[in-house]
């Protein structure tokens, strides 16, 4: 590769920002960003939504000129290497990478949509971008009612959220615990505990059938409120359909305001709010619409080629060996080796090995640290060791099998973090076990 080469990557979140970052010099680097707001880390959105953060505070680095902000890919012509935008404009590239992301996940919920509606109820959000988080900010005072739909890591990052900024927070989760994906049983558990103390009430194995709204004209809206609408408009949600902008809210002749959410027991709860985490799915519409092969994800190879060698793909959007992994740090790692593969350096991407940490909270009212990695539930034959201590709120689950760590969860305490996480990505034998476990981090 050399100077003159055209790279265009979509995408101007976490992977995008990194490969152009590492390419600096070696190619002519243009990165489209849909988001007219500067690169933001999205990791930190709970604590902006919190009040802990201020939204510059999760700033990415600059990336120069490099960056179009706020300019939209529609369209990929693979015959003339071309990329256009919705402005109008076409990007030549010889190069070309797709970080385009993921979009939060909408439920089929009755009342969600009108018939042939693309308008979300007042008062509905999605948990995902900065967008999402400022109108989420500015509907969220004490004693609004919230509803968040989802107990996966973005539920429960919302809920822990709000309920610091004094929403009365109900939390509803499909699945039988929190953070299924991450959690056993017993660490699942102990973070119920915490969230239910901070005052979020918890329902776990209930579906949320739909949403109960109200409808009432544009022109009923209090004028005080409505200007604060105007300097702090509510900004489309995302949804899978094509690459379109979302939803849109409101209407000329009147809007649709949520009051709560119906149960599959028919059971209601009032909401002011509700916040849909659901879940968020690879965004792949450009690549399909281009003829690339996409399955949970767009498809790549060890060199993160898709199924065209002059395109590649990173990031959330990206299935390497079927598996999509929609983290930063598997993000960062694609788009190091792929910046390797590009500069002519010998790579191959392998896969990542995804280490979970969140802190809920924050010392003014209770935290809770959690980090989850590799198979945290046994199988058959495997040997499981625990270290509970119930009067420091801590909790410490390895799993080894065939004398190997292949997984474990910690809540409270993460000093031993650090020590295990490499003996796990090493695939070392873990010699003392118990001193790994222990608050020296095993040193």
């Amino acid at each position: 590769m050399t100077s003159n080469q055209r790279v265009v990557v979509i995408g101007g979140g976490l992977a995008g920002l990194r490969l152009a970052a590492r390419l600096t010099g070696a190619a002519a680097v243009t990165v489209l960003g849909e988001e007219p707001h500067a690169p933001y880390n999205r990791v930190l959105l709970a604590e902006v939504l919190a009040g802990r953060y201020a939204p510059e505070v999760t700033a990415l680095p600059a990336p120069g000129p490099a960056l179009r902000r706020g300019v939209r890919a529609v369209r990929i012509d693979r015959t003339d290497r071309t990329v256009l935008c919705d402005d109008g404009t076409v990007a030549e590239y010889d190069t070309l990478v797709l970080a385009t992301g993921s979009n939060a996940v909408l439920p089929p919920l009755r009342g969600l949509f009108e018939p042939e509606g693309r308008e979300l109820p007042d008062g509905v959000h999605a948990f995902r971008t900065m967008d999402d988080c400022l109108a989420l900010s500015a509907a969220v005072r004490p004693g609004v009612r919230v509803v968040v739909i989802g107990g996966g890591l973005l539920g429960v990052s919302a809920a822990r959220a709000l309920a610091a900024r004094g929403a009365v927070v109900v939390l509803a989760q499909q699945g039988e615990r929190l953070m299924e994906r991450q959690l056993d049983a017993d660490s699942s558990a102990l973070l119920a505990t915490h969230l239910t103390d901070l005052g979020v009430e918890i329902h776990t194995e209930c579906r949320v059938r739909g949403l109960l709204t109200s409808a009432a004209p544009l022109r009923a809206v209090p004028p005080r409120q409505a200007g604060e609408a105007a300097q702090n408009p509510a900004p489309p949600a995302f949804e899978e359909r094509g690459l379109g902008r979302g939803p849109r809210r409101g209407a000329a002749q009147g809007y649709r305001k949520v009051t709560g959410v119906e149960l599959a027991d028919g059971y209601r709860l009032e909401a002011d709010v509700v916040v849909l985490a659901c879940g968020v799915r690879p965004r792949t519409g450009l690549a399909q619409a281009a003829g690339l092969e996409v399955r949970k994800g767009i498809v790549v190879d060890d060199h993160l080629r898709t199924s065209d060698p002059r395109i590649h793909a990173i990031g959330d959007c990206a299935e390497h060996a079927g598996q999509v992994y929609g983290l930063a740090g598997a993000a960062l790692e694609q788009a190091d080796a792929l910046a390797a593969v590009l500069t002519g350096t010998p790579a191959r991407y392998t896969g990542t090995r995804a280490l979970t940490r969140l802190t809920l909270g924050g010392a003014e009212n209770g935290s809770l640290d959690l980090a989850a990695f590799g198979e945290t539930t046994p199988r058959p034959g495997d040997d499981v060791v625990r270290l509970a201590d119930a009067t420091r709120g801590t909790y410490r689950k390895v799993v080894v099998r065939d004398d190997r760590l292949v997984g474990g969860v910690l809540l409270g305490e993460l000093s031993t973090v650090g020590a295990l996480a490499r003996t796990w990505e090493g695939d070392e034998s873990p010699h003392d076990l118990f001193h790994l476990l222990t608050d020296d981090g095993g040193h």
